[in-house]
């Protein structure tokens, strides 16, 4: 049975995880929609990922750090994102969740 306080992952909530533990020390807005565009085949917004971002830092899932700003953006500081223990926690619980639902299903599951 799931507890009351336990925060839910919407499917884009997962891939952007997914895409900022995948970056890494890259994992910044440009980048992170790249790798959903090109790993996930998602087309994404900036609109549509900003407020997932915003989100998952609301839910305390992931953090971000200032980075120093170089001379190609104008003086414009960077956001490099870390997904956080909770983030992790999360991530995990909805992946366990998809494997118990998908146990049997193989067969029904697999390309024809």
């Amino acid at each position: 049975m799931a507890r009351k306080d336990q925060q839910y992952l919407g499917e884009f909530e997962q891939l952007v995880l997914l895409a900022v533990l995948q970056l890494d020390k890259d994992a910044r807005a440009l980048d992170i929609r790249r790798e959903l565009e090109e790993q996930a085949d998602r087309p994404t917004s900036r609109g549509a990922l900003y407020a997932t971002l915003e989100r998952l830092g609301d839910k305390g899932f992931l953090e971000w750090e200032i980075e120093d700003s170089t001379p190609k953006r104008g003086g414009l500081p960077r956001r490099r994102f870390v997904v956080t223990k909770s983030g992790l926690k999360a991530l995990r619980a909805s992946r366990q969740a998809v494997a118990n639902l998908s146990r049997g299903l193989d067969k029904i599951l697999e390309k024809s």
